[in-house]
């Protein structure tokens, strides 16, 4: 199955889906950090540096004949870390993503964003065209922990087929699931040399010391250091005395992204682009699960059309 990534970052949708056995054969994005660090890691196809709100002709896309077409359209506007104003403008890339799939109509696609935009009035947009264009539509928030990932992250995933029913995806997707979340430790072992951090809070009515014993909140696109005067939260596991954040690199680990991963440019851009990132094996889990619905999907219509020239040569 061939496939295009579309706002691609730094690669964490593509090599899930990589891992997971399908075949990328081209990527883009419009931010070049992450385009060079894309570039730097995928030998086997192209990224282009495109800005997707911009372009009005789809037959770039077309010229591939993607079977399916996979991306995260900039989530900022729908983000709890952003201003959660979907008329910003970037939430109106979503809508730019579900032209390009009507558009070009492989027989497939996914979308992934965050949770938050399932109450969002653009999501309902893009479904309507979604659903015109004759999708259908299999719509499941994942909390990565439970799937692979050492990481209490939840990312809402869209999937669709041409042939399909809605919810064709959900029982796959839910019974692959662990029933217990990953930890750090889980994944990592000892190999980070510490047993608890910092992870600096979005407000300090939160918790900002971890253990590796849990599962890593959501890895976001800020790294603070530890503030002078911190006060301990109730919730924190251990006295902040001592402890760091974890690196960019550890970060990168925690998305699941292997240790051979070229990472370069800025600290800022890096962690922006690794905060922004699909865990690769969140991806993964996806990936497989819709794998093992299309094996299915093959082998029921393959007998059905079985069974339909036995009753034809039967009648005759």
């Amino acid at each position: 199955m061939k496939v295009i990534d579309l706002f691609a970052g730094c690669g964490g949708l593509s090599l899930g889906f990589k891992k997971a056995g399908f075949d990328v054969v081209a990527a883009y994005d419009h931010w070049k950090p992450a385009v060079e660090v894309y570039r730097a890691n995928f030998k086997d196809h192209p990224i282009f540096d495109f800005d997707l709100g911009e372009m009005t002709d789809y037959d770039e896309f077309k010229k591939y004949t993607p079977d399916m077409i996979i991306g995260g359209p900039p989530c900022q506007d729908f983000s709890s870390a952003g201003k959660r104003d979907e008329n910003l403008g970037r939430g109106d890339l979503t809508l730019t993503y579900a032209d390009i799939i009507s558009e070009v109509r492989p027989e497939w696609f996914l979308m992934e964003n965050v949770e938050r935009i399932t109450k969002s009035n653009i999501l309902k947009k893009a479904l309507t065209i979604y659903e015109k264009a004759g999708y259908g539509l299999s719509a499941n928030v994942l909390n990565a922990s439970y799937c692979g990932v050492p990481q209490a992250r939840k990312r809402f995933f869209l999937i669709g087929h041409l042939h399909s029913p809605n919810g064709f995806l959900d029982d796959y997707l839910i019974k692959n699931q662990s029933s217990e979340q990953m930890t750090i430790h889980d994944y990592l072992g000892d190999s980070l040399g510490l047993t608890h951090y910092y992870r600096h809070p979005r407000s300090y009515m939160r918790r900002g010391v971890f253990s590796i014993h849990e599962p890593s909140p959501t890895v976001r696109g800020v790294n603070r250091p530890i503030p002078k005067g911190y006060q301990k939260h109730s919730g924190d596991t251990c006295d902040v005395h001592g402890l760091r954040p974890l690196t960019t690199l550890e970060r990168s680990y925690i998305q699941t992204f292997p240790k051979d991963f070229k990472f370069f440019g800025s600290k800022t851009h890096l962690e922006q682009m690794i905060g922004n990132a699909v865990p690769v094996d969140l991806a993964k889990f996806v990936g497989l699960a819709l794998k093992k619905y299309i094996e299915d999907y093959k082998s029921k219509h393959s007998n059905a059309t079985v069974s339909l020239q036995l009753e034809e040569a039967n009648s005759q």
